[in-house]
């Protein structure tokens, strides 16, 4: 363990910071197999497309913008391409207006693709990355080899710890603009460290992009505290709805209640963890309604319960905490098959917890 009320209080924070990411085992000063071969590729190839899945959170935003930054750094050119716009929160995320919002691909012929989270190019919702060569970077436990180059990490906190790594393995600057992205990446994809896939790495990254630019306090406040009146609105309608059955909630909002609260599609991200928020629930899923038919489904869990195979029953995927995945319309027959999924699963892992739970008190009384 490091020691730190043992450094002098006025060394470098950066010498400090170095010392927790060795701690943390990311600042190795030799990079794994994975990132030598990317940091190769990298220099053999003068333009890349970086693009993430459809419907970005703040993971693939940030990694997608820190991932152009650091290509840029080693002398490549790129085209930044996102298949949906960008939620209001991370609209202030430098360098945003670099990415073009869009379900094509043009131009750029023969040059190679980063997907960033994808188990495919399915998942990112964009045309024209067909028959390229494609290099996959991805953090679920759902994720897939597709790619000519695949490095997944199902223990990355985040796809941005990832591009934080190829950052440090590259000897690239970190910049503030890189930092920030990174930082609200990382926020955003740990609950602002409260998930379970919280790391002592995830901290000593976030204690290093602080130093490097990052301004905690204020990518906060974009993420958390400037949330518009359409999206609290249309989150009372969610909670209008709600039902508990068992440790399992649900609820669910239509394109009319969209309109009606002006509110748009990105603005139900982060319902969901007011309904896993609830004390006693171990399990929960929300709902939205798409405009061709379809149901996208937000699923969360505690503990050890795993959704990720719930949303893998339905072709999508994520983390054993947060996965999602989208259902046949309409809403009542999405919602059924849900519950036909989760209602006993949560009880069975319900009943588990307390057989558990009471076989340690009755061996404890033994003691």
């Amino acid at each position: 363990m490091i020691e730190t009320s043992s450094l002098h209080p006025l060394s470098d924070p950066l010498e400090l910071s170095d010392a927790l990411l060795k701690e943390a085992g990311t600042a190795s000063p030799v990079p794994d197999a994975s990132i030598r071969e990317l940091l190769t590729f990298f220099r053999e190839h003068p333009h890349f497309i970086v693009v993430s899945h459809a419907r970005p959170d703040g993971d693939a935003i940030g990694s997608v913008l820190a991932m152009g930054e650091i290509l840029g750094q080693l002398g490549c050119t790129t085209n930044l391409v996102l298949a949906d716009s960008a939620p209001a929160i991370y609209r202030s995320l430098p360098g945003l207006d670099r990415i073009k919002f869009t379900g094509v691909v043009t131009g750029a012929l023969g040059a190679p693709a980063i997907l960033l989270e994808c188990d495919g190019i399915e998942r990112t919702g964009i045309k024209g990355l067909e028959g390229r060569t494609l290099i996959n970077i991805d953090h679920h436990v759902s994720g897939r080899e597709f790619g000519a180059i695949n490095w997944i990490d199902p223990l990355a906190s985040a796809v941005a710890v990832m591009v934080y790594r190829i950052a440090v393995a590259a000897g690239v600057e970190i910049t503030p603009s890189m930092a920030t992205c990174l930082y609200a990446a990382l926020l955003s994809d740990t609950g602002a460290f409260t998930y379970p896939n919280t790391t002592p790495e995830s901290f000593a990254i976030a204690h290093d992009l602080s130093l490097r630019g990052a301004n905690p306090g204020k990518i906060a406040r974009d993420l958390y505290f400037a949330s518009p009146l359409s999206k609290v609105r249309l989150l009372g309608r969610a909670l209008d709805r709600l039902e508990i059955r068992g440790g399992l909630a649900w609820s669910w909002v239509t394109l009319a209640d969209l309109d009606s609260v002006g509110a748009t599609p990105e603005e139900c991200e982060g319902i969901v963890g007011n309904l896993i928020a609830i004390d006693g629930i171990e399990a929960a899923f929300f709902l939205r309604e798409q405009v061709d038919g379809l149901i996208r489904a937000s699923i969360r869990s505690k503990g050890e319960f795993n959704v990720a195979l719930v949303a893998e029953a339905f072709h999508g995927g994520g983390h054993r905490n947060a996965s999602g995945c989208t259902l046949p319309g309409p809403m009542p027959s999405a919602i059924d098959a849900l519950l036909g999924q989760l209602v006993e699963s949560v009880a069975g892992y319900l009943s588990e917890s307390v057989h558990e739970q009471g076989s340690l008190l009755a061996g404890t009384s033994k003691t």
